[in-house]
């Protein structure tokens, strides 16, 4: 059985098809009699007729697909971030096409090239890091580009982002009320700007707090369960005679390798160590203590990474958008 064509919904309305195509347009219905776009529309529903996107596509030099940018879409804590670029492109009946770099500058490159390639109206980046500022600029002048999540410093580029510096001062400030003097914090990879800046404001704070930051040399690859694990060993290999009694991981992820390493080495949190993550993920209240974190605000940020897109596309001119974070206090932290 054939798809219903424009004509036969022309047909079924006695209406001129390009009548027909107006009505269904978005962007053309307003020149339609009211009360013949409400035929048209109850007899395309009627009849099963689904606009043909390739040629809207012609007509209107648009695809209605926006070409979305994610580092791990094994990572929980992208997951809701996408969810809330779905919700708001389907307002505008965009479709977001979604691919994952794997962390990997070359690949990001590829994926771009192939999704400019595609004609996507536009793309979100999720997986910047500061290798991709260039490929990214040249990719806006093919196509808008909107950086969410992950900050590019010093670019033009739209960005919706979060507060990382205030976060990780909250993080700092929470162990001190509770009278840790002596820290340390597990760094993600320094050429994300989530991980840099939460890294400078963390060791402000502490300087400022009067608070000793155990330094751990080495940074995480990649913001992983594994690497938390890792750099928590390395810190309890540095044989301090005065151990950090707190510890500020750079997300939940790395947290919960960190509260594994320790366990292993047969210290318990919160009674010997204090362990703080980021991001607030999804079953962060139900694991073994309670994971005391700061809560990042990922549907929201994919809402409004999406929302302006479209409004980018609508012609209007586009404002950074910055989200503000918050302490979730749980039970991996306790007064020293």
């Amino acid at each position: 059985m054939s798809m219903p064509t424009l004509d036969d919904v022309a047909r079924e309305v006695g209406v001129h098809p390009s009548t027909v195509s107006r009505a269904l347009n978005p962007n053309r219905a307003q020149l339609v009699n009211p009360e013949t776009r409400k035929a048209v529309e109850e007899a395309a529903r009627r009849l099963g007729y689904r606009p043909h996107m390739i040629a809207r596509g012609l007509q209107s030099g648009r695809t209605a697909t926006i070409g979305v940018i994610a580092a791990d879409l094994g990572n929980p804590f992208v997951t809701p971030i996408i969810h809330g670029i779905t919700a708001s492109l389907e307002v505008g009946e965009i479709m977001p096409v979604i691919a994952e770099t794997q962390d990997e500058h070359e690949r990001f490159a590829r994926i771009l090239d192939h999704m400019l390639s595609r004609r996507v109206d536009a793309v979100i980046s999720l997986a910047t890091r500061a290798g991709d500022r260039q490929i990214l600029e040249d990719a806006a002048r093919i196509a808008p580009v909107v950086v969410a999540a992950r900050p590019l410093p010093g670019s033009d580029l739209p960005q919706v982002v979060h507060d990382d510096a205030a976060g990780a001062t909250l993080a700092a400030e929470h162990l001190h009320e509770l009278g840790h003097r002596r820290v340390a914090q597990l760094r993600g990879p320094l050429d994300v700007a989530n991980f840099s800046h939460r890294a400078e404001a963390f060791s402000a704070a502490c300087e400022q707090l009067g608070m000793t930051e155990i330094e751990v040399a080495e940074v995480a690859a990649v913001p992983t369960i594994a690497e938390g694990r890792r750099l928590t060993e390395a810190l309890l290999e540095l044989g301090e005679e005065q151990p950090p009694t707190a510890i500020f991981a750079h997300n939940d992820l790395m947290a919960m390798g960190a509260l594994a390493a320790l366990r292993d080495a047969g210290l318990r949190v919160p009674e010997d160590v204090s362990l703080i993550g980021y991001n607030d993920l999804p079953l962060m209240d139900v694991v073994t203590p309670a994971l005391t974190t700061i809560y990042y605000p990922s549907r929201e940020i994919g809402l409004a990474a999406g929302e302006l897109v479209i409004e980018i596309l609508a012609g209007e001119e586009p404002e950074n958008i910055c989200l503000q974070p918050s302490l979730v206090v749980r039970d991996s932290t306790r007064p020293i």
